[in-house]
Parts: C-alpha cells; sequence; structure tokens
C-alpha cells in the first residue's frame, strides 16, 4: 500500500498493515458451517431495453435469458459452499414446483440440506428484470410458514447441532422462518458453538447471546436511532454490543466498506469494489466469509478483512454470486 506523504519530504503515517493469508484448502475443506434461516428462488430475466411502452411510461425488457439461483440462507450457503467448507442448510419451502427447483439448485451447490415442506405455503421467490446490466424491477412473492412447521423444525435443529459443526450462520430475512430464534441461539451456546447472526426487524433483543451480528448501515439505523459523528457511531455501536452480550458488531457500510466494533474498539475495513455492478446478496457473502474463515481458524479480524475481499468480488458481478478461493487470492495479493 502507499504511504501518506508531504511536500516537506517527511514521511507520513504507515498506512501499513498485517498481512492476512486465506486459510489453506485443507483448512477450507475442515470448516464445518450450519446455516439456518429463510431460503428462497431468485430468478433473473435478463434483457435488452430499446423503447418505451405505447401503454405505460416504462422501458420494455426483451427477454434474452432466464437464471435460477438459490436465495436467502440458501445464497449464504452456496457462498460458503464455494469457499471449500462442508455446508449444512436448514430450513422450510413449499411443497410446490418451485420448492423442488429450489431443492435442485441447492444439492447442485454440494450443500446439504434439510428441507421441511411445507403446504400451506408458497417457496418465497423473487424475480429480477435486468436490462442494460441494471435492475430493473423486482417481483416478490411470498408467505411466513406455519408454527407448527417451524417447531418441527428445532428437533431437526437439534441433531444438525449435535453433528458437527464449528459455526452456525442463522441468516433471517423477515420471511418467518426464524421463529424461533431465541431457542436456536440457546441451543448453540449449550454446544459450544459459535453464532453469526444476519439481522432483521428493529427488535435485536431476540439475538441476544449471539458472538456476531452483520447488520448493514440502515438497519443499524433503525435499532440505534441517528448519530451525528463516527464517535457517535461507534459510542451507540458498542452500547448496543455490549446490551446484547455480543462478542462483536460488524456493520457493512456499503461502498465505505465495514466497520467491526469489538472490545479493543473499532476496526475499519475500506470497500475492496473496483467497479459496482450490483449489491444484490452482498451481505449473505459477508456472513458466509467471516463464518468460514472463523470455522478455519481465523481470528474474527482477520476474518473480517478476507470477507470485505469477499464482498468486493461479488459487488462486481450481477445477480446474487460468489467469491472463490482463487478469485480471494489474486484481491488479497493485489493489495499488497
Amino acid at each position: 500500500m502507499k504511504r501518506t506523504g508531504s511536500t516537506s519530504g517527511k514521511r507520513g503515517p504507515d498506512t501499513r498493515r498485517r498481512r492476512v493469508f486465506l486459510p489453506t484448502a485443507a483448512a477450507l475443506r475442515k470448516a464445518r458451517v450450519l446455516v439456518v434461516g429463510d431460503v428462497m428462488l431468485d430468478r433473473y430475466l435478463f434483457g435488452e431495453v430499446s423503447r418505451i411502452s405505447p401503454e405505460a411510461p416504462v422501458p420494455v425488457v426483451r427477454v434474452l435469458r432466464e437464471e435460477e439461483r438459490p436465495g436467502g440462507a440458501a445464497n449464504v450457503a452456496r457462498n460458503a459452499a464455494a469457499l471449500g467448507a462442508h455446508v449444512k442448510l436448514l430450513s422450510v419451502i413449499g411443497d410446490d414446483e418451485f420448492g423442488k427447483r429450489l431443492h435442485k439448485l441447492i444439492e447442485k451447490e454440494g450443500i446439504r440440506a434439510s428441507l421441511r415442506l411445507d403446504k400451506s405455503v408458497e417457496t418465497t421467490r423473487k424475480v429480477r428484470v435486468i436490462g442494460r446490466q441494471q435492475q430493473l424491477l423486482r417481483i416478490d412473492f411470498e408467505k411466513a410458514p406455519s408454527r407448527e412447521i417451524l417447531k418441527q423444525k428445532l428437533t431437526d435443529y437439534r441433531r444438525l447441532l449435535n453433528e458437527k459443526c464449528d459455526v452456525v450462520v442463522l441468516s433471517d430475512y423477515g420471511k418467518g422462518g426464524l421463529t424461533h430464534i431465541v431457542d436456536m441461539i440457546g441451543l448453540a451456546r449449550s454446544y459450544g458453538k459459535r453464532i453469526l447472526v444476519d439481522p432483521k426487524g428493529d427488535d435485536y433483543s431476540r439475538y441476544k447471546g449471539a458472538n456476531v451480528l452483520t447488520p448493514n448501515l440502515s438497519e443499524l439505523r433503525n435499532v440505534v436511532g441517528q448519530w451525528s459523528s463516527e464517535a457517535d457511531l461507534e459510542k451507540k455501536a458498542q452500547a448496543k454490543r455490549r446490551e446484547l452480550g455480543l462478542d462483536a458488531l460488524l456493520v457493512t457500510r456499503s461502498e465505505e466498506g465495514m466497520t467491526l466494533f469489538d472490545d479493543d474498539g473499532a476496526h475499519h475495513e475500506p470497500a475492496k469494489a473496483r467497479e459496482v455492478y450490483d449489491v444484490s446478496g452482498a451481505g449473505d457473502t459477508v456472513i458466509a466469509t467471516l463464518a468460514v474463515m472463523v470455522a478455519a481458524g481465523k481470528g474474527l479480524r482477520d476474518a473480517v478483512q478476507i470477507a470485505n475481499h469477499a464482498a468486493g468480488i461479488v459487488v462486481g458481478k450481477l445477480g446474487t454470486a460468489v467469491a472463490s478461493p482463487d478469485e480471494l487470492k489474486r484481491s488479497m495479493k493485489s493489495e499488497h
């Protein structure tokens, strides 16, 4: 990294940081991650835009290509698996054609899935229309699963905790799949597991007892209120962290990077993206990478640095995407 200099010829402060290395392929393969949360089927309609509709002032998209990808907690699992980790996924899907398609996509990624079927709901779907490399429209289909099926899921959860796993990721998309998250955190703690949570909503009390929370700036603001400066942000974030008994609070900040708040203060990682195409799923990539790195033996600060590189890679791709170990190595090498 470059040093900051001055016109007087005096050398400015050394801004270089300790170099962090990716775990070995063997260490990544030994990492075992359990992902629990709301899954969905992401569908992308890619096309070209050449005219405005005569029916309304909206662009007409001529669809040229369609893709389906695992979304939500399934995208978290997909990102973890792409790094070479052994990944298990627990969730609820509808007993429908979309659920079957999602299940096949998940298995194709090498993820061991335990998906409970709920006949009372449709599988959550997000349809995105992409024209000229930009997202023009998103259409959501969703309905919360029944409480009965969610209670049954706790039995599956306990069984998976009994099996070998290093880290538990609870991916909350606010679709109802983590209604019993308080019990899930308590059970994971009783088994001595590290717990990472991607939160949703304004009631963070239900996440009490987790190790790390990964809200974005907007999500944190909804919980702690506005702040007037970086110092005020740190004060509010640390107060919330202590209130919830967390080891750390990792705040993702889009083009500003991310900041880790822990017992030693605030540690900021500037954004790594060269060019941003789509931020969809970037939070999934961050928590997945964090979980795999911790499971592979990395300390939290080193894991955050690697997760920041992973986020920079995926926002340079269209739609929900993953960062491979080779891409991470190149990104991390280019920093030094």
